[in-house]
């Protein structure tokens, strides 16, 4: 071999280890894999019949994983025991489905794997797989169909499962409270349809959870439910629609203590406005107390004098429509809340707002001629007042011009706290904008079934501005801070000014509620007029 070929063929060998170093690990340029895994075989088959073991096997022509199997997962009926899926957390070219469950005879069992079963490399998911089976000579293939929406939210929840309970002898409206419906599937992560696949011909009760927590039972504290007013016969051809909502919970004491001295908290669950509390222990002529609620926790607090109670303890009554309970608080000489007053909103506040002036402690007596409101030229202006005793708080209520600065001084003494300590020297102040700052609305509603609240509100849902009306007449949003915003309207049904939620065992529907979206913000100096209409049902 000559010195020249010699040289030739070693540069060679060079290039080649080099392109061979170079191409270890991920090629650039390559096209992506985007095809899912394919099943290759099962066993046993899907859509087996007379099946009497409790292990299957799915093989797949490349390696898979398993992804967030616990919310993908859906096996209808459901099982008390859940079947052990393997692998997790490592790749295999098959999945192992373990049954420790006894399946019921003559029964189609179907297991949705949804999105979980995924291609090791990419990720790329095998679509909402199932294997169904059948205890049984035959698979039960009758569906239910239909569309979940939300009573207060213009979109509904992601994974809400939807369910049917079988009707026969043992049926009973609490069985959403304590057992597994007959059939459930779930829309997931990206779905507002649902199709209850594999069911066998009866009479059921449909119903949607939003189920926190994954038991396929109804807990009234953290889910949601929708349910169909009436029970359902299948086959049908019907596509129904189920309308989520909360629940207002059940009112429920909870056990009170002593924070402070003289001062008693009492949690409670649900809604307080009928709620009562009676004390039974016999106390001194000059007792007095206050009730008021924390701004912010479902508690209220129990305030009473004198200062020092000669008593080891004090029994209470609370009660609030069908509950009643007994507690006893065990009293200890404590430090007590000193007074504290502040006053809401601070720097800009709206033309129609009011000046909220809130005390720590509950307000014994409250002075107004010692509260005194002058504008940026010192001039005196007048006011009303509200005081709401539960929440201690004196709304205070003044005209206001535009482009116009407001000091609100509190002399000493205008406000005695229930200990009987005053306030100091106090002062506070707001400003006005100037009226081109903001801008105007007014909304048509065209086909609408009074009365209505109709709310202006940001895109989380929550309300800005409100209107009740009783006719149908324009209403005028005045002097809005410029931003993007929805009309949602409530139907008000029964009349009483608020939404009101549905109640599952009462079959009663949450009020219906309809939302659009205004194209155009809303911009500083400008009018707009849009006009809505709405479905006839």
């Amino acid at each position: 071999m000559n010195k020249t070929l010699s040289n030739f063929i070693l540069a060679a060998l060079v290039v080649l280890i080099f392109i061979n170093c170079a191409n270890r690990g991920t090629p650039e340029g390559g096209e992506k894999d985007l095809d899912p895994p394919v099943i290759v075989s099962s066993s046993p088959k899907n859509y087996s019949t007379n099946f009497k073991g409790n292990e299957i096997k799915v093989y797949f022509d490349e390696f898979i994983k398993i992804k967030d199997l616990q919310k993908q997962l859906i096996i209808s009926p459901p099982m008390k025991t859940q079947p052990e899926i393997t692998p997790l957390g490592s790749a295999s070219k098959f999945i192992t489905i373990k049954i420790f469950d006894t399946l019921a005879p003559n029964s189609t069992y179907a297991f949705n794997f949804g999105n979980s079963i995924q291609d090791n490399n990419e990720g790329n998911p095998y679509p909402y797989y199932r294997y169904v089976l059948s205890t049984g000579d035959y698979i039960d293939s009758l569906s239910v169909k239909g569309q979940i929406i939300d009573a207060v939210k213009s979109e509904p929840d992601t994974f809400v499962s939807v369910a049917l309970y079988e009707v026969d002898s043992t049926y009973h409206d609490s069985i959403v409270y304590k057992e597994t419906p007959k059939y459930i599937t779930n829309t997931l992560d990206s779905l507002t349809t649902f199709s209850i696949d594999n069911v066998k011909a009866g009479k059921y009760r449909l119903l949607a959870l939003k189920d926190e927590n994954l038991d396929n039972k109804f807990q009234q504290k953290t889910d949601k439910i929708g349910f169909h007013e009436d029970f359902i016969t299948v086959p049908t051809d019907s596509t129904y629609f189920i309308k989520l909502f909360n629940e207002e919970i059940d009112f429920k004491a909870i056990r009170p203590r002593q924070l402070l001295g003289n001062k008693i908290d009492f949690p409670y669950e649900g809604n307080y406005k009928n709620m009562r509390i009676s004390l039974k222990s016999e106390v001194p002529e000059e007792f007095e107390y206050r009730i008021t609620k924390d701004p912010k926790t479902d508690t209220l607090y129990y305030w009473c004098l004198p200062k020092k109670l000669e008593l080891d303890s004090l029994i209470f009554n609370v009660s609030n429509k069908t509950f009643e309970k007994d507690f006893t608080v065990k009293i200890k000489d404590k430090e007590r809340d000193s007074l504290i007053v502040s006053a809401e909103p601070s720097g800009n506040i709206a033309y129609n707002d009011s000046l909220f002036i809130t005390g720590s402690v509950p307000f014994k007596t409250i002075d107004e001629s010692k509260i005194i409101i002058l504008d940026q030229d010192s001039l005196k202006v007048e006011f009303n007042s509200k005081f709401d005793s539960i929440r201690n708080t004196l709304a205070v209520n003044f005209d206001k011009t535009e482009s116009n600065s407001y000091n609100i001084q509190v002399l000493p003494e205008a406000f005695t706290g229930f200990f009987g300590t005053k306030n100091d020297t106090l002062n506070y102040s707001v400003n006005t904008s100037s009226k081109s700052s903001f801008g105007n609305l007014r909304v048509k509603i065209a086909n609408a079934i009074y009365p209505i609240i109709v709310q202006l509100t940001d895109a989380k849902g929550e309300a800005k501005y409100e209107h009740y009306a009783t006719e149908a007449k324009p209403i005028d949003f005045l002097d809005i801070r410029p931003s993007k915003y929805y009309v949602k309207i409530i139907f008000d049904t029964n009349g009483n000014k608020k939404y009101d939620t549905g109640s599952y065992l009462k079959k009663i529907q949450p009020e219906r509620i309809s939302h659009f979206e205004i194209i155009e913000p809303i911009r500083a100096d400008w009018s707009y007029e849009e006009t809505f209409t709405l479905l006839s049902n």
